[in-house]
């Protein structure tokens, strides 16, 4: 069932309660990158992909301060992140910049109110730019922590710093506007680059993805989890090759079958095996999504002698617990472009937030590299990817029907059920009971079809019966009829509108500031 954030208040508690109700112990939509809920089908399993934008790059390096001290401009969320704040009604970004530096970067801030055109505020924090912290960095991970009960740490920013030309380590501060930030509060051990952190709202746990370097694997990563952040950070450090300690567990490292290309175009050199360069992930609806940075190669000494840019593509995977991982899906999710002159012809990686959900669409931001001269680490931009919202996978029926069918119990409160479908030809819902015989009055004759439609929610009801209240507390089996068309997710809402109470990842317009798919404000207006 749902887990429920002791800060809530009374009313919080309660409604969590009501919408969190769970499919075969699920919580939110039920998004069909799962299939261990389903008993029976024919149709054919399909793996979508986002699309890119065409105003792409949605921000790039245009300010001074911006370049580094040998005027190599950087301009993207290096982890960073990029958030919708409910409360102010904005798409928040902290991305990396040049800041004149010479081993690394400075986090700046930019706002928008339509998450594709993005200002840059002059601040005080640095006056007249809007660099928000000077800390010499080599990625930084931004948290909007909608679940935070002190106002003064409602954002947190894991700051990867570099101690030297050769050492990094990571610092914990706090802030109450994103803007104006906190000395450090916690200090790790010494680490390696491209560490991670995010929120588990399942497990309520912190975690860092930590980089390790494994002799067989070599780069591949490392986990710590701790409810407390500040103490998260002090116990952080190096371990090397698949070792453990006490707190820090070898988690992961790139599959045999993750993606590899043969050789360079421009050049007839050889890439590596596959690595996992970096990992980052989010809770959303009813699953921990996670974003795998696969690195296919040349070494950073080969891109510097080419003038080009490592291979870098984002990977999706999914997880029920925070630690083991589904990765079938072994195309690039977002994936660099084979034009050498694009902003992401190389080094796609993930950004904290990821995805915001924006009406019927996921956005998706993106860190990518155009090939330039004379670094191939340097020409960030910042991309932006769309996906349909619950789009990860659907069940897809051709011109002859098909079914899939489902086995749970209707919960306490489980009223309605939602499906996010395209539909060109038909889809209608039967309710079966334990024996797998048609219940009365939700039989798919009585099933009110949906045809010649595609929405990302809506109801289905039946002649007699509008919702599935009369069934709570029953074990049913719900089977879903298709002809033509794709459904992508299914759920059991309290409400008519149709709200998951599942997580709601970075936000978006229209959606709960606590981080959970709910019609609180609604309530509470009432």
């Amino acid at each position: 069932m749902s887990t429920i954030m002791k800060k809530y208040s009374l009313l919080a508690v309660f409604l969590l309660l009501m919408c969190n109700v769970s499919v075969c112990g699920q919580t939110g939509r039920i998004l069909f990158v799962d299939t261990t809920f389903i008993e029976k089908t024919n149709l054919q399993r399909i793996h979508h992909s986002p699309i890119y934008y065409s105003g792409n790059p949605v921000l790039k390096a245009d300010k001074k301060w911006e370049l580094n001290i040998n005027g190599d401009p950087y301009a993207a969320p290096f982890s960073g992140g990029v958030w919708y704040d409910e409360e102010e009604h904005k798409f928040k970004m902290w991305y990396s910049a040049g800041g004149g530096k010479l081993l690394g970067l400075v986090t700046c801030y930019a706002e928008s109110s339509d998450g594709k055109v993005w200002i840059k505020p002059e601040l005080d924090v640095v006056p007249g730019t809007n660099i928000v912290d000077t800390l010499e960095h080599d990625c930084v991970s931004v948290l909007l922590d909608k679940f935070e009960k002190d106002r003064t740490k409602r954002y947190k920013m894991f700051v990867v710093e570099f101690n030297n030309r050769f050492t990094v380590s990571m610092k914990l501060k706090y802030s109450s506007d994103g803007i104006h930030w906190s000395e450090p509060k916690a200090l790790s051990g010494e680490l390696y680059d491209r560490c991670a952190a995010y929120y588990d709202p399942f497990r309520k746990k912190y975690v860092l993805s930590l980089k390790t370097i494994n002799g067989v694997y070599r780069r591949s990563r490392n986990y710590l989890e701790h409810e407390d952040p500040e103490m998260l950070v002090s116990l952080a450090h190096r371990i090397y090759d698949n070792k453990s300690d006490k707190f820090i567990r070898y988690w992961f490292n790139a599959d045999a079958d993750d993606p590899r290309v043969g050789r360079i175009a421009v050049q007839d050199i050889a890439l590596q095996d596959p690595r996992l360069l970096r990992q980052q992930s989010m809770g959303h609806e009813g699953c921990i999504l996670g974003y795998f940075t696969v690195w296919q190669g040349p070494e950073n000494n080969v891109c510097d002698s080419l003038n080009i840019q490592k291979r870098n593509e984002v990977l999706i995977g999914w997880s029920k617990d925070g630690f083991h991982w589904n990765r079938e899906n072994k195309k690039p999710f977002l994936p660099v472009s084979e034009d050498f002159h694009a902003w992401n012809a190389g080094n796609v990686q993930s950004t904290a937030g990821s995805p915001l959900i924006v009406g019927d669409s996921l956005y998706f931001y993106v860190s990518g590299r155009y090939n330039s001269k004379p670094k191939h680490d340097s020409n960030f931009a910042t991309g932006l990817a769309m996906l349909r919202r619950d789009g990860f996978v659907s069940m897809r029926a051709g011109r002859k029907e098909g079914y899939i069918e489902i086995k749970t119990q209707i919960p306490a409160n489980g009223n309605y059920l939602f499906v996010n479908a395209d539909v060109k030809g038909t889809l209608a819902v039967e309710v079966l009971d334990d024996n797998g015989q048609p219940m009365e009055g939700f039989t798919k004759k009585d099933c009110i079809s949906m045809k010649k439609s595609d929405k990302t929610k809506q109801m289905i009801s039946w002649e007699k019966h509008p919702g599935v209240t009369s069934l709570v507390g029953k074990t049913v089996r719900l089977k879903f009829y298709l002809n033509q068309a794709d459904i992508y997710a299914f759920w059991i809402s309290a409400w008519q509108t149709g709200e998951s109470g599942g997580y709601t990842g970075g936000g978006g317009p229209g959606l709960s500031d606590e981080g959970i798919d709910t019609p609180m404000d609604k309530l509470k207006n009432n």
